[in-house]
């Protein structure tokens, strides 16, 4: 018995048409300039060594000037053909011949010219490179690039290519994390810690990338610093910061932190007099952690209703009565809202204005969130050190963006004496 397993015809010319169905989106324009690019950019060259040779091409030699004779007779060397060469950019592939030539040196010896304009064993224009590292970081992976850019490069690239425009972003990275940090404005400072995951040793594994953003006087948050160091313990977050530190960081007037014990034993050895602020959403999240779930939702409305009241007396108030009734009801509760102190109200001794910005780590969390949504695609990065570069890469190609934090405009007014009175 034969089984005929013959795509039908229809089935067929659905799926011809599917492939196809942008090839007919003919476009004479580009299809005009993408022909005369080739042209332009070998006039361009030649045009470069034209100069070089202080000659056209197939031109006399000059005459020497006798003031200024140097042994040349005026010429700094001679052409000797032509070379090959591939070229990829925005307007996609092409095959252009590079001139050759020799230029005289000292002691009668010659060296080969080369273009500034295109550079040694270049194969992709900066542009070009651009666009596949944009289109990565918007969340494309290796393998869908070439799809998807396909209508510009003519599906010149691969995923090796990827790769390589990648591996290229490093000399930036490793620039920005030993840029000088002197003439930055920073006067305050948001910690937190965010999970990823990586591959080590051939398997998926949760690692944490140490987050340090800064506020400058103007209100403008920038990234400071993104490290995996193992995990957030006080010998991490040591190392990070006297990082910051010796390039010339200076001491920052306000802190805000996760609450987690590394940072805080970190903070108090190095920043001990600095005003810091523990991240409301943190301890709401350490308060139902102590609570069971049938109380999650009363603690919710109580913990909201005192984080955010309006003023200091009537957050003193409403602490109160958080701790009076949860000592009774569940004391895991109140013992976890006494152990965070006055530093979970410190943003108290601010303008209100400035309530909303100080009082979490949320600037890092959204970063968080993007970076997530943008490699979801890829599920497990290819390394840990991948990962930091990456989330750094978003922030520093514009695909994620930083506003002013609320209340800038007031960031030069001094704190008050002390946030609430927690025996009122």
């Amino acid at each position: 018995m034969t089984s005929n397993s013959t795509k039908s015809p229809t089935l067929q010319l659905v799926a011809e048409t599917t492939v196809r169905l942008l090839d007919d989106w003919f476009d004479p324009i580009e299809a005009g300039l993408r022909g005369r690019v080739r042209e332009f950019i070998q006039a361009m060259i030649e045009g470069e060594l034209e100069a070089a040779l202080s000659r056209p091409r197939y031109g006399r030699r000059p005459k020497a000037d006798a003031e200024n004779a140097d042994g040349l007779s005026g010429i700094s060397g001679h052409r000797h053909g032509h070379r090959s060469r591939s070229l990829l950019g925005t307007f996609g592939p092409v095959e252009i011949a590079v001139p050759r030539a020799r230029l005289n040196i000292a002691e009668g010896k010659t060296s080969e010219w080369k273009s500034t304009a295109l550079r040694a064993y270049q194969r992709r224009t900066k542009q070009a490179a651009s666009l596949i590292a944009g289109a990565y970081l918007a969340g494309t992976n290796t393998r869908r690039v070439r799809r998807a850019l396909a209508a510009v490069f003519g599906g010149a690239i691969s995923k090796d290519t990827v790769s390589r425009v990648w591996r290229k972003v490093k000399a930036d990275w490793d620039a920005w994390n030993s840029r000088s940090l002197a003439d930055e404005p920073i006067i305050r400072l948001i910690l937190d810690g965010t999970v990823v995951r990586v591959r080590l040793d051939r398997k998926a594994t949760s690692i944490v990338l140490l987050v340090v953003l800064g506020v400058r006087e103007d209100g403008q948050k920038v990234l400071l610093a993104v490290k995996n160091m193992g995990g957030e313990t006080s010998e991490a977050w040591r190392v990070v910061l006297d990082d910051l530190v010796k390039r010339g960081l200076r001491k920052p007037e306000f802190l805000i932190v996760d609450g987690g014990t590394g940072l805080e034993q970190t903070l108090a050895a190095l920043w001990g007099d600095v005003p810091t602020q523990r991240c409301t959403v943190h301890k709401h999240r350490n308060l139902l952690a102590h609570a069971p779930k049938r109380l999650h939702e009363e603690v919710s409305a109580d913990y909201t209703d005192m984080i955010y009241a309006t003023s200091p007396a009537e957050i003193e108030e409403r602490r109160s009565a958080f701790i009076r009734k949860w000592r009774l009801k569940c004391k895991a509760v109140a013992d976890s809202l006494e152990e965070a102190g006055d530093r979970l109200f410190t943003f108290t001794r601010l303008p209100d204005s400035q309530w909303k910005s100080v009082r979490t780590t949320n600037a890092i969390e959204r970063l968080h969130e993007e970076f997530k949504r943008r490699i979801k695609t890829q599920t497990v990065l290819p390394s840990a050190e991948t990962a930091a570069m990456l989330f750094w890469a978003l922030l520093a190609a514009g695909q994620i963006t930083m506003r002013k934090v609320d209340g800038w405009e007031t960031l030069t007014q001094k704190l008050a004496d002390k946030p609430i009175d927690l025996a009122a």
